[in-house]
């Protein structure tokens, strides 16, 4: 069997909105996860430029992908297109949207208001997304009560109690590294399941639960490497036109 189908010539089958809703989300392949959120904001960006349709070509394209990269991902969620047309944009927004879980809007606690903690709970994209800022946590008593966003910073004496109420199951971590594990250790402990963590370590949570790790350093890290590789290449006699013809045997 192939892995994935060409664009057909009839319309795909659809399952009508309210029985779509009631269907699980398919066990997908964790590459084709992390490339979902972006083939949706590419979508909104041409829903937003008044494009009703898009090719296979084109959404790749605006996603940074290859083409038979996205119909294979999209094949996973029954799409396939239509032939001379391509993918109609509104639906496909709502399968995605419905296979990442974005059809209600999810509560998220937000831990450690820093800088970029701050910086964080200021961000007005969230509810766009399908994400509200429901709690705002901060070990230091002289935060407590400020307000951001129209939310009052919470001591984090509260977090038990707050996570219960507003049924919190995702929460955003933006501490210093040493305070991360001890704070990991209470929302896990008060139910929260998915963890995004900008503190710089490694956090130990049980089987069950999800974390996903930024580190902007990491990142300007490895941006480094390539910076100081393209310098070293540039030095080489015949710059990096002498590098990209070594590679390829010429």
């Amino acid at each position: 069997m192939s892995e994935h189908r060409p664009e057909q010539s009839k319309s795909p089958v659809r399952l009508p909105a309210r029985t779509r809703a009631d269907q699980p989300a398919p066990d997908l392949p964790e590459a084709t996860v992390a490339r979902l959120p972006e083939y949706l904001r590419a979508l909104h960006t041409l829903a937003e430029g008044g494009h009703d349709t898009v090719s296979s070509e084109g959404l790749a394209a605006a996603a940074g992908v290859n083409s038979a990269k996205l119909r294979k991902d999209l094949s996973h969620l029954g799409s396939y297109g239509t032939r001379g047309v391509g993918y109609d944009i509104t639906l496909l927004i709502d399968q995605i949207e419905h296979v990442l879980g974005l059809t209600q809007s999810r509560a998220v606690a937000l831990v450690g208001i820093g800088n970029l903690g701050h910086a964080l709970a200021g961000y007005g994209g969230f509810a766009n997304r399908g994400f509200r800022i429901a709690a705002l946590f901060d070990a230091d008593r002289g935060r407590v009560g400020e307000r951001i966003n129209g939310l009052a910073v919470r001591h984090i004496d509260d977090l038990e109690d707050v996570v219960a109420q507003e049924q919190i199951s995702i929460a955003v971590i933006a501490t210093p590294a040493r305070a991360a594990q001890p704070v990991t250790d209470r929302l896990v402990a008060a139910g929260v399941t998915s963890i995004l963590n900008f503190a710089p370590c490694v956090l130990a949570v049980p089987e069950g639960v999800d974390v996903r790790k930024v580190d902007l350093a990491i990142e300007l890290q490895i941006l480094s490497f390539h910076e100081h590789r393209k310098a070293a290449l540039t030095a080489l006699p015949g710059g990096l036109v002498a590098d990209r013809q070594e590679a390829v045997g010429t």
